[in-house]
């Protein structure tokens, strides 16, 4: 026994003491019954005194809670109806069952009474909320212009035990101050943009001299007619770029109009050949005002990095794009290559070694960029590397044909083999792809800060960031142009092998098909410079030619495709077949010889859970746009996704949903 336990023993009681006189009496009778009788009438005495005293006193402390419980129930009742804020209580199918005079006010008097409160809030459910177990309810609503923050808790009923007995006890808190100041704040907020002429020097180059002030002049008037309503800023501070500064309340009505200021300078024409396109960048939530301006920076060059002529909208690195829709015009000023060519010669110089990668499962155009930038390390005396994981089939015969030559017994490695070579003075240089996570080696980058990227594919927003060089043109038909055109700037005479010269013709055939699609002057430029280095046709023709089996698998694709909209073919390639991504590929390319198809796409399942994309177009449907939504990119005429985790029809359905997405954007533009 504890000592709280012992103690109590001490404790008067009334009942022990009449205890303590029962016994006292019975020995006293057992000694002489005739003393003890007085005794027990004292007894008798002393037990109705007791319970007379014990009964009133319960019936004053009965009282007084009664008094009590009265005076709250009057304080709970009147603190209810006068309640400085709106009170509601509603059952839990949501039925108002009553309301206090300052709820019936913010409703305008109307009667709520048997309303229900999802009819004002549409996400309050009580049946729902008590189910999952919600103890604080908290939901944001605007009535008759005025905001309040809605609070409440559930209550059951006394007496009663059934589940649907709760009732739910709702108060509105008057915030409307406070969302008026927010939207205040949200509106007042500045946001910085750059405009850029995009095309300025070929826009120029393409005029008479007498010409070019009145086509400045005209675009200088179209802006600031366009801008002129949010009465922001603007301010011209190179020859080709605009500051632009304005309040956040304004964008929307810029957005609404779908940034028109992009086809009302294409409508420009004072004897210029080519039309006016302009590239914007905004910068929006990202902090102070510089901040916003080097988002904006970012934002210009993810536009110029996508083909110029749009607008995009960098939100906190979250991005948005408007536009976009003319093709890319060749620059035919060979400036930049020259500058490209001497910052890769002085990096390549500085470096220890040279390693070369493109994307996953490579394709003809990058092994062939990737040989290219190998002779021009080779030719300064560097160690070079190429990194190859997985040969995909499309360059299986190019392959074959390198390693017949003993030199590049050791020009192929695997990323293990980078991983343990790499150094921090490693040069490393990534070809035909912008993406990190798509590279055959992710992890290299971090172990170099001297990275170099050459690509020719429209920018997405997963670029690599903090590249020591980057040379993307998109208006470049492939990787291999570009490499080529470096190859003629390095500064000094590069000795070009027959297969590395083959290599790098092939990836421009391959990615033009045969000249055909996005060919500029520059593409047969490069191509003549090849020629000049020994490349057979004939010879990187026979590269590409399928055999029977091949053939017949592209013809059963084609067979089976679907028409959609008239004039969109979509088809699937068994994943069962050899070489299936290598067949999808090039029955896309089949599909679209279909008369009347103007855009092809071809799924093809790959490791039993992801599902490949090959899309193609003659250009008038953008299949980048269209497989971005998938994940995937590209180019206007030609592009690819992969999907992970997902079956055919379900990647299927996606992209038909991606595809009406784009046919009713580009109808409401």
């Amino acid at each position: 026994m504890d000592s709280k336990k012992f103690s109590r023993i001490f404790i008067p009681r009334t009942s022990s003491y009449l205890w303590t006189i029962f016994i006292l009496l019975l020995v006293i009778t057992w000694l002489d019954w005739r003393i003890a009788i007085p005794g027990y009438f004292l007894f008798v005495f002393l037990i109705i005194y007791n319970y007379r005293t014990n009964y009133k006193r319960q019936r004053d402390i009965t009282t007084y809670i009664e008094n009590l419980t009265f005076n709250i129930n009057s304080a709970s009742k009147d603190t209810l109806l006068n309640f400085p804020m709106p009170l509601v209580v509603v059952e839990l199918d949501g039925t108002i069952i009553w309301y206090n005079q300052k709820f019936r006010k913010a409703f305008n008097d109307e009667k709520l009474l048997e309303s229900t409160i999802s009819s004002f809030i549409s996400d309050l459910h009580p049946y729902n909320l008590l189910n999952d177990n919600v103890t604080n309810i908290s939901r944001d609503v605007s009535i008759n212009g005025t905001h309040y923050k809605v609070m409440g808790n559930f209550i059951k009923i006394q007496g009663r035990t059934d589940v649907t007995e709760y009732i739910l006890l709702l108060y509105f808190l008057d915030n409307t101050e406070l969302m008026e100041l927010k939207s205040k704040y949200n509106d007042e907020k500045l946001i910085v943009g750059i405009i850029l002429i995009d095309n300025y020097d070929e826009l120029m180059q393409s005029m008479e001299d007498a010409a070019q002030p009145q086509m400045l002049a005209e675009i200088d008037k179209r802006i600031v007619q366009w801008m002129g309503f949010s009465g922001g800023i603007l301010k011209k501070f190179e020859r080709d770029k605009y500051l632009f500064i304005f309040e956040h309340k304004y964008l929307k009505d810029f957005e609404d109009k779908k940034f028109e200021i992009l086809d009302l300078v294409k409508e420009i024409n004072v004897g210029n050949k080519i039309p006016v396109t302009l590239s914007i960048g905004l910068g929006i939530n990202n902090g102070s005002l510089n901040q916003n301006l080097s988002a904006a920076g970012a934002a210009i060059d993810l536009a110029l990095g996508r083909g110029g002529d749009q607008v995009v909208l960098n939100n906190k690195n979250s991005f948005k794009f408007y536009g976009g829709k003319t093709r890319e015009l060749e620059k035919h000023t060979r400036v930049k290559a020259r500058v490209i060519a001497y910052a890769l010669r002085e990096l390549i110089e500085q470096c220890s070694q040279v390693m070369i990668m493109g994307h996953e499962n490579p394709d003809v155009d990058a092994l062939g960029a990737a040989m290219g930038i190998y002779r021009i390390a080779k030719s300064k005396q560097k160690d070079a590397y190429i990194i190859l994981n997985q040969p995909n089939p499309s360059i299986m015969s190019m392959l074959e044909r390198i390693e017949k030559i003993h030199k590049y017994n050791d020009l192929f490695i695997s990323s293990e083999e980078a991983l343990n070579m790499i150094n921090n003075k490693t040069l490393l240089i990534i070809v035909d792809t912008y993406r990190a996570k798509f590279t055959e080696c992710p992890e290299l980058l971090n172990y170099t800060n001297q990275v170099v990227v050459i690509d020719h594919h429209r920018r997405g927003t997963d670029y690599i960031q903090d590249a020591t060089l980057v040379y993307q043109e998109i208006y470049a038909s492939s990787t291999c142009e570009l490499v080529t055109e470096i190859l003629q700037y390095i500064g000094e005479k590069v000795e070009l092998k027959p297969v590395e010269a083959e290599a790098l013709y092939a990836g421009i055939v391959m990615d033009t098909k045969w000249f055909t699609y996005k060919t500029g002057v520059r593409t047969f430029e490069a191509a003549s410079f090849l020629k000049k280095k020994g490349v057979d046709p004939l010879s990187v023709k026979q590269l590409f030619q399928n055999d029977l089996t091949t053939y017949l698998n592209i013809l059963k694709i084609v067979k089976d495709a679907e028409i959609m909209q008239n004039n969109i073919a979509i088809s699937v390639c068994p994943g069962d077949i050899k070489n299936a991504l290598l067949t999808s590929a090039k029955a896309a390319d089949e599909l679209l010889n279909l008369s009347g198809i103007i855009a092809a796409f071809v799924l093809c399942p790959v490791n039993n859970s992801d599902v490949a994309v090959s899309g193609r177009s003659l250009g008038e449907l953008n299949v980048q746009v269209i497989l971005e939504k998938l994940g995937g990119g590209g180019h206007q005429t030609v592009a690819g996704a992969q999907v992970r985790g997902s079956s055919v029809d379900e990647v299927k359905n996606m992209l038909k949903s991606a595809i009406m997405e784009y046919i009713a954007q580009t109808k409401s533009d």
